[in-house]
């Protein structure tokens, strides 16, 4: 028994020498590249020109894109202003007095001509009373010394002092109605009245502050843009108007004034412009978001903001061509929303990496990302074939095929027999 596991283990270790020197030989001295098809058709042969030799090319670059697109891009102008009644009064009186009657209800909306406070009207009716009984009695004077004065019984300076005094007493007439009038305070114009600071019983002089009037449909709205957009703004210029109090609801204007004079402390100009307030929902004094529309362009290029590479001055994209980069200079215009208008050097179509400048530079191949994070090959690649196995490995499982059915049965069948051998 002993003997034959011997013989087994020198036959192993046989094999395992003659396998081990042989895999030694042939890394020491490879085969030569032999004829297509035959055992030197290895990968060396493939390295010289093959498509799967590596070194064939640099590997793409993964990038991302965006295709320049065409849509309404106005070229506008954003500022902040404020909103301003169409018409504002505060109501005072032009005569002393005692208010007598206030006709109005605080905050509701008065037509023009409406009566709103009332002063005690008994001195001015007085005095208009008495100048209406002069002006009678100079009147009477006047018609008898024209008549005397046609039959020659008083003298023309006579009839001329009786016509002057009559003249001076319908003035005294006139001004006594006007100051009758005067204590009957009425709305100028139709609008919504404010808040009184007067109460019926109170003495007023003239000038006091009674109730401020308010016009606000439309509204006026106030704001100032730079000298240098001077140019660029016309009356009848649509606008936008938004409210920090009213998110999410815009209100559309036009321009009605310039101001011819420019502010020399901040270089500005006060431009003015109307928007309507049929709800009355806006209120005068609010602060406003103005955006001026000078131009209106529905045919932009636009491409994202990050597209652009800043160099000095300028700006430049890379532009895919063929699964290739070019570098392009472009002007660009007005931004917003993330994206910028292209004014020239590119057109609508071109398609423009917007991530991984910083990995590629001119004629550089890239592969465009997918939107699921794969990448997609921006040209098509040719499969590539498997590669042959090595002249030493092909040698190795020859050798191994042709000993193996040699060696391995009589391991096996020494292996398995345990019967003891016979003497």
């Amino acid at each position: 028994m002993s003997k034959t596991i011997a013989v087994v283990a020198a036959i192993v270790v046989a094999l395992a020498a003659a396998g081990g020197g042989y895999w030694f030989g042939m890394q020491k001295n490879p085969p030569q590249t032999g004829a297509a098809g035959g055992p030197g058709a290895g990968p060396q042969g493939q390295a010289k020109g093959g498509a799967g030799a590596p070194g064939a090319g640099s590997a793409a670059i993964v990038v991302e894109t965006a295709k320049v697109v065409t849509e309404p891009m106005p070229q506008t102008i954003t500022t902040v202003g404020s909103l301003r009644s169409d018409e504002s009064i505060t109501l005072r009186p032009e005569n002393a007095g005692r208010i007598s009657e206030i006709t109005f209800i605080e905050g509701q909306r008065v037509a023009k001509g409406a009566p709103l406070v009332k002063l005690d009207p008994a001195v001015p009716q007085a005095e208009y009373q008495q100048a209406k009984a002069n002006m009678t009695l100079a009147k009477a004077k006047f018609d008898r010394a024209v008549d005397l004065a046609n039959r020659n019984y008083i003298s023309g300076q006579a009839k001329d002092e009786a016509e002057n005094t009559l003249k001076v007493t319908e003035a005294s007439l006139q001004l006594a109605e006007a100051k009758l009038a005067k204590t009957d305070i009425r709305a100028p114009f139709a609008g919504i009245i404010g808040l009184r600071s007067v109460s019926i019983g109170d003495y007023v002089k003239e000038g006091a502050d009674l109730v401020n009037l308010e016009a606000i449909d439309p509204l006026k709205v106030d704001f100032r843009v730079p000298e240098t957009y001077l140019r660029q703004v016309q009356v009848g210029q649509p606008l936008e108007v938004s409210l920090d109090a009213l998110p999410g609801k815009t209100y559309d204007g036009k321009v009605i004034a310039v101001n011819p004079l420019i502010d020399a402390a901040g270089r500005s100009v006060v431009i003015r412009a109307q928007v309507r307030n049929q709800d009355t929902t806006l209120r005068p004094g609010m602060f406003a978001r103005v955006r001026l529309i000078t131009r209106d362009q529905a045919d932009a290029m636009v491409l994202p903001e990050q597209a652009l590479v800043p160099q000095g001055n300028e700006q430049y994209v890379f532009k895919v061509v063929d699964g290739r980069v070019a570098r392009i200079k472009v002007e660009t215009g007005q931004r917003r929303d993330g994206k910028v208008q292209v004014v020239s050097g590119l057109a609508p179509g071109d398609t423009v990496v917007t991530a991984g400048q910083l990995k590629i530079r001119e004629g550089s191949t890239v592969t465009v990302a997918a939107a699921e994070g794969k990448a997609a090959p921006a040209a098509a690649k040719a499969p590539q074939p498997a590669t042959p196995l090595s002249s030493a490995t092909a040698a190795d499982i020859g050798v191994a095929s042709r000993m193996a059915p040699a060696s391995a049965a009589p391991v096996k069948a020494e292996g398995a027999s345990t019967r003891p051998p016979k003497s």
